[in-house]
């Protein structure tokens, strides 16, 4: 089985910083792919960032130039630096990670359960 688990949400102000981290752990091969998503109230879920085991990475027009992802292979961890932040960015944040279990295995993805992250004065 596998776990994975998002932290570092909480309350900041507008234009502030935060870093959340995913990390995976379990039955794990190798991971592919780590994907950070976000859910508004009220909204529906929307990709917000991904990164491949090659290290590339690609962000939502939303938040370019805002957000950079990274990824420590060696601990099955991805991290979101969200700078500049701005209200319409409070959401859950939700990690989804791509999973190998064994060499030959097929990917499987596994969700986290989220962390909030509130963008107010």
């Amino acid at each position: 089985q596998v776990q994975v688990v998002e932290s570092g949400g909480g309350l900041v102000q507008p234009g502030g910083s935060v870093r959340l981290s995913c990390a995976a752990s379990g039955s794990i091969f190798s991971i592919d792919r780590m994907d950070w998503y976000r859910q508004a109230p009220a909204k529906q879920r929307e990709l917000v960032s991904t990164i491949r085991s090659g290290g590339f990475a690609n962000y939502a027009d939303f938040v370019k130039g805002r957000f950079s992802i990274s990824r420590d292979s060696a601990k099955n961890t991805a991290y979101l630096q969200m700078n500049s932040l701005k209200p319409e960015d409070t959401a859950v944040y939700y990690c989804n990670a791509y999973v190998r279990i064994a060499p030959a295995s097929p990917t499987y993805s596994y969700w986290g359960q989220g962390t909030q992250v509130t963008v107010s004065s």
